[in-house]
């Protein structure tokens, strides 16, 4: 036996263990069932509820075995009458102001009180007095309250302090006054706060969505992946009569742990709106028409080859949102260049596409996600993870609490919920030269040169010692990585960002990580839907239009999947221009909303996430099949499907496909030699800036996608009511001669808009901040534009 290990004896059975151990764990790995509701595996122990009590010899009491380390020769009982009877009197205790309502109760039927007071309870309480009640709290749109079942284990309050980096809730009183809250009344705003739901071990904490919606052994489980980030956690969605009632995490390591973002647990509430329409409808003279699949099919392939007879097919293009399955997205790309049309591409929010040729197969965190708690120094580029990509925040949490120091370089000052070691702020027009400042110092540290092309992008600034703090965490870092955040595709100078990130890297022997924009991006690219390369990476004879010049190309015919046109794009300004003067307009989607039915043609419905089969890649380059977990609504169908008959329908060949297996398979034989790197040969050359105010601004976590921003309890949350009024830093806004709160006209080319004005300190100077899923953006051109901001 090493020395690392110790030999105890649990139940007459002789075990080995890791030194330093705890009790429960070992009974844990040795499948010896223990009772407890305080310990977590993923929480720091509390030993409050002390249900964990164990026999062991030589102690003089029973003592908590999630809090007693293991030591060699330790002898264990934990049926025993003795550790029975500490159990037993315990669970009574626990019991005693425990209200008697689990007929009524959401928790009822996988209550871990229920199952425990079946073992450890007795049927008759020696209890006389009256039981304490506690008032309910209103905590938010998300969380239901029923505090009184409340047994003070504390899991939510550690978890909020541990994993969530939010200690919202917390506990007041002593003994049997003891209560959980917030303290003053406020909501729990937390972009993980719905984890508390599961680790509550009562009735206490429920899902508000879903309360009162069916009972657990109703509920049918089906596994599935999540489609809001490009995490790709595994989740299990529960349905009762072809209806979906929660979704809740499904325990994997490597990739959620035991972790699910809100955004991942509550977007179900989207599959089933007003604005969902399940019936294939035509336009005719104006006016929608319902019709059967096969006329809306045969419309759609006759409006397809119309353009191309009269335009060519160079005057057709598709669109499509990068949360669309890997199936639907090659299916797609293979019918239109089946058509003789490279205008294909998922980049819908990218401007600088200047350097795509050189991109790599796709993008990759260049390790396994479970790696980044590893990382003992960070630097984020264009990132704000803790919203976007909340599950690899919580992993860069966990480096911090092992000391990592983390650095960011933005345009507004994000609240992180760890210690960061420096915070840059700049105008998007100084990202570019912070980098290279950064490289310089890094530079400078290990006595070396940088190039002249790189030197030249300093602008002849000096470097600050902020710059030499972020310079030397990263070059003392033995695993430290420059994660460029999916902000960055915003930036018009994005090749030179990439460039710099690179060079970063190699100069501080740093891995280089690139977080996708969306759940399916790095399947999009695999996928081969980018006008420039097929299935697997391999390069088109001819590149076709990217996705800005699609959205301003003012087409004949567009083919759109799964997107809402008014708020999936960098420039919908733009795009919604184009499709008005499109002679069609096929709208592929689970629904149809007010803009979109003003531009389409041919609207052909398909089921959401939840209603079809498919395959999503995450960033960790996974691949991660799924099953639809209920039926798809009315006559709409699978999208893969949709796309299958479609491309029967025109008469193109090699689309005989069974299942979404058999074009899974397809996929797989493109990609088989497809290595994941994201280093790229790239060379940095000195760039033209002019001078003016340029927009800028970020995704709202709850809008990135047609299903989060039709969930109803998502939208009442603090992060999606966050005022969408565009934004000035003080120094700019004194500088214009601007108020807080005023009136003004963003000129922007032929574009205006009249909106509101906000003084944010958070913003940083010289730009104007532009939330991407608000009234003004919808109306501008994105950050490529130079801005004109005129008070009114």
């Amino acid at each position: 036996m090493s020395e690392d290990k110790v030999q105890i004896t649990i139940d007459g059975q002789t075990l080995e263990a890791p030194k330093g151990a705890m009790l429960i764990e070992v009974t844990d790995k040795a499948d010896i069932a223990i009772p407890r509701f305080c310990y977590h595996k993923k929480l720091s122990i509390a030993a409050n509820c002390r249900m964990c009590l164990v026999d062991v010899e030589k102690a003089p009491k029973p003592l908590p075995a999630c809090a007693t380390p293991v030591m060699d020769g330790m002898v264990v009982h934990t049926r025993s009458a003795r550790a029975l009877q500490a159990q037993k009197a315990t669970m009574e205790f626990l019991l005693i102001n425990h209200p008697l309502d689990c007929p009524i109760c959401d928790q009822g039927g996988e209550c871990e009180l229920q199952d425990v007071s079946y073992l450890y309870g007795k049927d008759v309480s020696q209890y006389s007095d009256s039981k304490r009640v506690v008032v309910d709290k209103n905590i938010g749109p998300l969380i239901a309250t029923e505090f009184t079942r409340c047994i003070q284990c504390t899991r939510c309050v550690r978890f909020g302090d541990e994993i969530a980096g939010m200690r919202e809730l917390g506990a007041t009183g002593r003994g049997d006054s003891m209560t959980i809250g917030t303290y003053i009344q406020k909501s729990v705003d937390s972009e993980l706060s719905g984890n508390v739901i599961d680790i509550c071990p009562v009735g206490a904490l429920t899902a508000k969505p879903s309360r009162f919606k069916a009972r657990a052994w109703e509920l049918q489980a089906h596994k599935s992946i999540a489609a809001h980030d490009c995490v790709g956690s595994n989740i299990t969605v529960h349905t009762a009569h072809n209806t979906i009632i929660r979704v809740v995490p499904h325990e994997n390591e490597a990739i959620n742990e035991t972790w699910l973002s809100d955004r991942d647990r509550f977007s179900y509430q989207g599959f089933d709106t007003e604005d969902r329409k399940t019936t294939p409808m035509v336009k005719r003279n104006g006016s929608w028409q319902e019709v059967d699949w096969s006329e809306a099919l045969e419309e759609a392939a006759n409006e397809m080859e119309l353009v191309i007879e009269k335009h060519g097919a160079e005057n057709l293009a598709a669109l499509a949102s990068a949360n669309s399955t890997l199936e639907e997205l090659y299916l797609l790309q293979k019918l239109m260049r089946a058509k003789g049309c490279n205008n294909i591409d998922h980049r819908l929010f990218q401007i600088d596409f200047s350097n795509q040729h050189n991109a790599p197969v796709m993008p990759w965190l260049g390790m396994e996600i479970a790696e980044l708690e590893n990382l003992d120094a960070v630097l984020l580029v264009a990132s704000n993870i803790r919203k976007e990509q909340p599950l690899l925040n919580s992993r860069l949490k966990k480096a911090v609490n092992k000391g990592a120091s983390i650095s960011s370089l933005n345009c507004k000052a994000y609240p992180a919920n760890y210690r960061m070691l420096q915070q840059r702020v700049v105008s998007p027009r100084k990202v570019v030269s912070e980098l290279a400042l950064l490289c310089q110092a890094l530079a400078d540290l290990a006595g070396a040169t940088l190039d002249n092309s790189v030197q030249a992008l300093c602008n002849n600034q000096s470097v600050t010692e902020q710059h030499k703090a972020i310079a030397e965490s990263l070059s003392k870092g033995e695993n430290s990585a420059i994660i460029v955040g999916s902000q960055a595709v915003l930036f018009a100078d994005y090749s030179h960002i990439r460039a710099l990130s690179q060079t970063l890297a190699d100069l501080s022997n740093s891995k280089l990580s690139i977080i996708a924009e969306d759940s399916n991006t790095a399947g999009a690219w695999l996928a081969g839907f980018v006008p420039h390369r097929l299935a697997g990476g391999e390069k088109t004879p001819q590149t076709g239009l990217n996705a800005s010049e699609i959205m301003e190309g003012k087409l004949k015919g567009y083919l759109l999947l799964n997107m809402d046109a008014d708020y999936d794009s960098a420039n919908p300004q733009g795009l919604i221009a184009s499709l008005e003067e499109a002679e069609s307009v096929i709208a592929v989607s689970p629904y149809l909303n007010e803009a979109m039915s003003k531009v389409a043609t041919v609207f052909l419905p398909i089921g959401t996430c939840f209603e079809t089969s498919g395959t999503r890649v995450n960033c960790s380059g996974q691949w991660q099949s799924f099953k639809g977990a209920i039926a798809a609504k009315g006559e709409s169908r699978p999208g893969w499907k949709v796309l299958r008959v479609l491309a029967n329908t025109a008469a193109v060949e090699g689309f005989d496909y069974l299942d979404s297996a058999d074009v899974r398979k397809e996929i797989q034989s493109a990609c088989e030699n497809v290595v994941l790197e994201n280093r790229i040969e790239s060379n940095i050359e000195e760039r033209q800036t002019d001078d003016g105010m340029i927009c800028f601004g970020d995704r709202n976590l709850y809008a990135v996608d047609q299903l989060v921003r039709r969930a109803e309890a998502l939208q009442k949350t603090t992060d999606a009511l966050q005022s969408q009024n565009v934004r000035l830093s003080p120094a700019t806004a004194k500088q214009m001669n601007i108020a807080n709160m005023q009136k003004v006209n963003l000129v922007q080319d032929d574009t205006s808009v009249v909106t509101m004005v906000e003084i944010d300190d958070s913003i940083a100077d010289d730009c104007l901040w532009v939330p991407l899923s608000g009234y003004a953006a919808s109306k501008l051109k994105g950050s490529k534009c130079k801005i004109n901001v005129e008070a009114i």
